[in-house]
């Protein structure tokens, strides 16, 4: 097997699905997916409407090989008194990867997992961080399967330390969640990561562009509201996620920025729809808007890193929120 990712704890394992046969037409995720080799032994694959290797383009390909890393977190979680299980997500989502039939335009690579052990979530977040810029750089597309949303911070840590920063683009951070996630607290948590990117990013002396789809009003306080409302976040409540409102409301963020990081906590969607997570939301965004969210931001062709967080096995139903995940995952890259 070749070396895993740089930083990763846990090296890519065997995946699994249903086996209808070796030819390209019955081909399933289980059988494209192969170990990622880092280190420049994969040739990163450009869209071919790049103009250079600082043009958005470059970096934002549709055609990018996309290379798969878990965070496997519940740290984050369990500071924000949520319902621990997060670490096991990574598992999950690629046990509902494995079956699903083949039809990406792309290659695709498993890196393994970045793994938390007890409260070590600092030190986590800054070796999948590093893995994360590795991946970037090479001219892949990550895509994290956290954890909870502590994995956004680690996200951030990539993306801010990756060669599109360096040179210049302006990337925007999409947020598909029912909370702003903005908690001013002492320990940073499941609740903190994206007023923790706006201080980093006013550190470096740049300002966060951060926007949320499926803001949950009665589950955010007015603090927060006034926090979001300090650092210039654009959202779009729950109860008006039309697909019509949601449209508008990402391609305006799109026209704004260079290249984009999507988050996805899951508890944006409803919980019938997605029980398996630390919040379900009594309300949510249809599942129909956000994958309609979802074919927006692959066809803007800059999606330049996504994460998926906050499935929770453990409460989770039939694999419910596991198939979602993985139906959207399947969509960004397709």
């Amino acid at each position: 097997m070749v070396s895993p990712a740089p930083a990763v704890d846990v090296p890519p394992q065997p995946w699994t699905g249903r086996f209808d046969g070796d030819g390209p037409e019955h081909r399933r995720w289980w059988q494209a997916v192969t170990p990622y080799a880092p280190h420049g032994a994969q040739s990163p694959t450009v869209h071919p409407s790049s103009a250079g290797p600082g043009t958005p383009s470059a970096r934002t390909g549709s055609s990018r090989p996309a290379v798969i890393l878990g965070f496997g977190s519940d740290a984050g979680v369990r500071r924000n008194k949520g319902r621990p299980g997060a670490a096991e997500a990574p598992a999950a989502i690629r046990a509902a990867l494995g079956p699903l039939a083949f039809h990406l335009g792309r290659d695709l690579h498993d890196a393994g997992d970045v793994t938390v052990t007890g409260d070590a979530l600092e030190a986590g977040q800054a070796r999948a961080g590093l893995a994360i810029t590795s991946m970037l750089d090479a001219g892949q597309l990550p895509v994290v399967l956290g954890g909870g949303h502590e994995t956004a911070f680690a996200s951030y840590l990539g993306v801010a330390g990756s060669a599109a920063v360096r040179e210049g683009l302006r990337v925007g951070v999409l947020n598909l969640d029912a909370h702003f996630d903005l908690r001013d607290e002492a320990r940073p948590s499941s609740g903190t990561p994206f007023l923790q990117m706006a201080r980093a990013e006013a550190a470096a002396g740049r300002e966060l562009k951060y926007a949320v789809v499926g803001i949950s009003e009665p589950a955010n306080t007015r603090a927060l509201f006034g926090t979001a409302a300090d650092l210039g976040v654009d959202y779009l409540l729950d109860e008006d996620c039309s697909a019509e409102a949601a449209h508008t409301f990402v391609a305006a963020f799109l026209a704004q920025v260079d290249a984009l990081y999507l988050t996805i906590d899951l508890d944006v969607l409803p919980a019938s729809v997605a029980p398996g997570v630390s919040a379900p939301a009594a309300f949510g965004v249809p599942l129909p808007v956000i994958s309609a969210v979802c074919r927006q931001v692959a066809a803007s062709g800059k999606l330049l890193h996504l994460d998926v967080a906050e499935l929770n096995p453990e409460f989770d139903i039939d694999g419910r929120t596991a198939r979602v995940a993985a139906r959207l995952i399947n969509t960004l890259l397709g």
